[in-house]
């Protein structure tokens, strides 16, 4: 991706934003995907409803002409998108639906969607996991700062599953200190491309900003800060393993950037994996039929379960989320693929 130009010049108002233009061509590695789904995985600080819009007012070309959102770019398509660089001072509260899985006094539990922002910040002023709980919620613990209301940690945009948000102020500290002193236990589900060799391993490996790309991270032995992940292979299926994973530290990106460590990135992970999409096609090897729609598009990645001790109530809570359909599916398809082939699943990704 090549940024073009930075756009707000001496004539423009000065409350416009600014706003810089980036290019790109279509390769065959990314898929068959909605203009606004691609936009979202190549500009992974904005969500898809925010690449919507900018669409719809007709930011973004494809091979010169304005497009739809639903439009589905070629393979050799050139893509031009004027992308605004704005940030917000305050949350405003917006309808959004929410998967609740545990709402008490203290404390809210939620199964995350995919392509949902945590928290507002460049590129998603709307949308988020807080605005969308700042209007379910009459009261959030701000003591992260208006933006991160509520926030005691966080999952990625494209990653699902159970994340925890504080209401009262009196328990904040406690489950703070429950996340720094790593006593709250984490387990999340993988699909990743090949399959280790291990079924269980310990991934040891400091984790930094990466050397070139200022919105990844990576292994860095020279500034990277320590990390931990435990992880067990729950079923091979062919060229892919499902993976159950257990970080016992809690730096950015990390269970997406130790797989790709050891050589086996998380399927579907535009930024650290080896394809940003995969369609029924890439299973059985023949051409992809014009109207087929990718099996999934984003990382899988899912927060299977978190356990942590009521910082109110006192006791050990376990929570869950299923996994989502998209994983599913893929998963499905990896099994029938199996079966056809005469190979037997191990387990099931729903397993403990």
């Amino acid at each position: 991706m090549d940024q073009t130009s930075s756009a707000q010049g001496p004539d423009q108002d000065d409350d416009a934003p600014e706003v810089q233009t980036y290019s790109f061509v279509i390769k065959p590695a990314h898929g068959l995907k909605r203009l606004d789904q691609h936009l979202a995985s190549r500009f992974p600080a904005h969500s898809r409803t925010f690449m919507k819009r900018l669409i719809e007012e007709g930011a973004v070309t494809v091979n010169g002409a304005p497009a739809k959102p639903s439009c589905t770019p070629r393979p050799g398509d050139e893509l031009v998108a004027h992308v605004p660089v704005t940030f917000v001072e305050r949350v405003e509260p917006e309808e959004i639906p929410l998967d609740i899985i545990y709402e008490d006094e203290w404390i809210l539990v939620v199964n995350k969607p995919p392509d949902m922002v945590v928290h507002p910040a460049k590129g998603h002023l709307s949308g988020t996991l807080v605005n969308a709980v700042a209007w379910h919620c009459k009261q959030l613990s701000r003591r992260g700062g208006e933006l991160r209301a509520g926030i005691v940690h966080r999952l990625d945009r494209d990653t699902t599953g159970v994340i925890l948000l504080v209401k009262n102020e009196s328990v904040h500290e406690s489950l703070s200190r429950q996340f720094e002193q790593r006593s709250i236990k984490k387990q999340y589900l993988a699909i990743c491309e090949g399959c280790p060799e291990l079924d269980s391993d310990v991934i040891d490996a400091p984790i930094g900003p990466h050397s070139r790309h200022v919105e990844m991270m990576a292994v860095r032995h020279d500034v990277g800060r320590a990390a931990r992940t435990v992880y067990e292979v729950v079923e091979r299926l062919g060229d892919f393993s499902i993976v159950r994973c257990f970080p016992e530290s809690g730096r950015t990106h990390q269970i997406r950037v130790h797989l790709r460590h050891i050589g086996h990135p998380v399927v579907c992970d535009a930024a650290y994996g080896r394809r940003e999409a995969i369609c029924p096609a890439d299973l059985t090897g023949s051409e992809p039929a014009p109207s087929e729609a990718p099996l999934l598009a984003r990382q899988a990645l899912h927060a299977r379960r978190l356990r942590i001790r009521h910082p109110a109530l006192g006791r050990e809570m376990e929570f869950e989320a299923p996994v989502p359909r998209d994983m599913m599916a893929l998963v499905d398809a990896l099994r029938a693929r199996q079966q056809r082939t005469g190979g037997s699943p191990a387990g099931r990704p729903n397993g403990r």
